[in-house]
């Protein structure tokens, strides 16, 4: 009979098809059930891997062990083995113990993206006429966020169309939000960090900094909110609160009607007040109000 290596003949638990550890791992799941569920995982794979090793001894040429009292032990040496190869890091009964889990309800696995900041169904080229892209992509992120810059244009004077544009800027037409590393939204669509008093929740991304006029990738903190509208609020709170952004505000203020030059006098004054690193800032955001109000103009 072959000799079972010492370390070997001993194990944590037996397998599942012994009747003692069945009963055992059903009143750990009672008090434990994401410990049974573990030992479950595990007692699958070494199932798994003795059928395998059978599997693979039934292919080679019988020996002189391959008697009665040898295939026992092989059997034994067998299951010995599998039982030892199971449970480790990144193996099969860690996806066995995941996929348990979300069907036992213990965990919700991958967490869906149930909100956007842009709503336009994609993709934006199957959008009917007279929109097209990028302007598909820019008439549903208006429409879904207007409500929130005319609540935020009440308070501040700037233009609703400006903010929005804004918005638009600062995330890529709401493709290119900032989300938690667990993929759900911060709602913050003007890139506002969270530093000073903020004492909020903020979402950690990696962005990129301008740096004496060269971009680098940094890592920086940003606020998050509970809504995009909440966002739009705390935008506006910023700017009517800020003295740096005095001026900005005042000028925007003064033109009630939103054209192309108040636009680019709107974008150069957040530029100069700091509002960004971009050294080109003014220039593109100048760009997304002229196209939202050219948008605006072919809808109306």
């Amino acid at each position: 009979m072959a000799a079972i290596p010492p370390g070997l003949q001993a194990t944590p638990g037996g397998l599942a098809t012994d009747t003692r550890s069945l009963d055992a791992l059903r009143s750990r799941s009672a008090h434990d059930p994401r410990g049974a569920v573990r030992e479950a995982a595990k007692q699958f794979e070494s199932l798994f891997m003795a059928e395998l090793m059978k599997s693979m001894r039934a292919t080679t040429l019988k020996t002189e062990e391959d008697s009665a009292g040898g295939g026992l032990a092989t059997d034994m040496l067998d299951q010995q083995f599998a039982t030892k190869m199971s449970g480790l890091p990144g193996g099969l009964s860690e996806a066995i113990m995941k996929q348990l889990e979300r069907q036992m309800g213990m965990t919700p696995g991958p967490i869906p993206a149930t909100k956007s900041a842009n709503n336009t169904p994609a993709p934006l080229a199957a959008q009917p006429a007279p929109t097209r892209v990028p302007q598909a992509g820019a008439a549903g992120f208006v429409q879904q966020h207007t409500e929130a810059a005319r609540a935020a244009e009440a308070k501040t004077g700037i233009p609703a169309t400006f903010m929005v544009s804004q918005a638009a800027l600062e995330t890529g037409w709401g493709r290119k939000e900032i989300r938690h590393s667990d993929g759900s939204p911060s709602f913050n669509l003007f890139g506002i960090k969270a530093t000073g008093n903020w004492k909020g929740p903020t979402a950690e991304v990696v962005t990129t900094e301008y740096v004496n006029g060269q971009p680098q990738k940094v890592v920086a903190r940003f606020r998050a909110y509970a809504s995009y509208a909440e966002s739009f609020a705390d935008y506006a709170r910023l700017m009517k609160e800020s003295p740096r952004y005095r001026g900005v505000v005042h000028a925007a203020a003064v033109d009630q009607r939103p054209s192309d030059r108040a636009a680019a006098g709107f974008a150069q004054g957040l530029q100069r007040a700091g509002y960004a690193t971009d050294p080109a800032y003014a220039e593109k955001l100048t760009r997304v109000i002229n196209t939202t109000l050219r948008l605006q103009r072919s809808l109306a």
